[in-house]
């Protein structure tokens, strides 16, 4: 046991080291490519550095930075907790039509003509409307169930993807309706210091409240009977469980768009590097989404001259492989 703890303690500190390398990389690459060297003496806030450089590494690169790992720690973390509470390895966090929701909120606004700031409102609203209509379903039916809630979510997620069609139609095909399509690829390009002020405090929140109970859904993940001769409020853990990971999603969303296979794929490879303990994978899918997410971020800015969707490039990574972690057996629980 001790050496499990230990050999988990390291990778954990593996894992810091090299968030702290990728993060001070992605400082540094990009279209005006800034020294190593000089982007650690940028952040220890020396006089020195050139006004130029200190405007782009704080005002447009560091909010960016900042936002993809809090949006793939988020997605990851909401993934695992998803998947153990459905006891599903195929359950992603916008499994709940927080997704559909935060699009049809995002395209409404766009059609609206409304601002940055009313995009994000809106999306985030109808996102955790969705989800809270998935939960009110659910109850409709007696004996309910987290099946019930399961197919619940697949019902309003077709909803609002109904009704996301039904805006990109009578859209303007010219100026409109590109702008909507473009925000459901999912990008960070426009993410400035006031939308991580804004939004911050409620990932974090989300995340904080499923690590702390993270513990419950090993138990949770065993099944309902299990948990309930355990002494376990079932619905109050599936409330707060919910309830967490739709606020964090439905903030990630809000600011990036969808982006997809995250909250799927992630939470797998963590498996891989802890096991199926929720208590170690929990923070390990935080550690892992992050870096990926910010990775993927790296490639969408740098790799043409124009900026790819990331949602495009998370797809194009996590269909083949998941389609590999098929192949091999690995999705499951083991």
């Amino acid at each position: 046991m001790r050496s499990n703890t230990r050999k988990y303690r390291l990778m954990i500190l593996l894992c810091i080291a090299v968030t702290f390398f990728v993060f001070i990389l992605s400082i540094s690459i990009g279209r005006y490519s800034i020294p190593f060297w000089t982007v650690l003496q940028t952040l220890t806030l020396q006089e020195s550095v050139d006004t130029t450089i200190r405007s782009v590494i704080f005002e447009i690169r560091l909010p960016r930075i900042i936002a993809a790992m809090l949006v793939g720690a988020a997605l990851s973390v909401s993934g695992a907790a998803f998947q153990g509470l459905f006891k599903n390895p195929l359950v992603s966090s916008y499994h709940l039509g927080v997704s559909s929701g935060a699009g049809f909120g995002a395209a409404l606004a766009i059609l609206l003509a409304a601002g940055t700031f009313a995009i994000q409102l809106y999306a985030f609203t109808f996102g955790a409307l969705a989800v809270a209509a998935s939960f009110g379903l659910s109850r409709l039916v007696k004996g309910s169930s987290t099946l019930t809630l399961v197919l619940a979510g697949m019902v309003v997620s077709s909803f609002f993807s109904a009704l996301i069609s039904i805006l990109e139609y009578v859209s303007n095909p010219l100026e409109t309706l590109p702008l909507i399509v473009f925000w459901l690829m999912g990008s960070f390009n426009a993410i400035r210091i006031p939308d991580l002020i804004n939004i911050t405090p409620i990932i974090l929140v989300g995340i904080a409240g499923v690590m702390l109970i993270r513990w419950r859904i090993n138990i949770l993940s065993m099944g309902e009977d299990e948990a309930q001769a355990l002494g376990i409020d079932l619905k109050r853990i599936i409330g707060i469980l919910v309830f967490c990971c739709t606020l964090s999603t439905a903030a990630s969303v809000c600011i990036a768009g969808v982006i997809g296979w995250v909250g799927l794929v992630i939470p797998h490879i963590g498996r891989m590097f802890v096991g199926p303990d929720f208590k170690k994978l929990i923070p390990m899918s935080a550690i892992i989404g992050a870096n990926y997410l910010l990775l993927m971020d790296d490639i969408a800015r740098t790799l043409t001259t124009g900026e790819i969707p990331i949602g495009i490039l998370t797809s194009l990574v996590g269909t083949p492989f998941f389609a590999v972690l098929l192949w091999r057996n690995k999705v499951g629980w083991s």
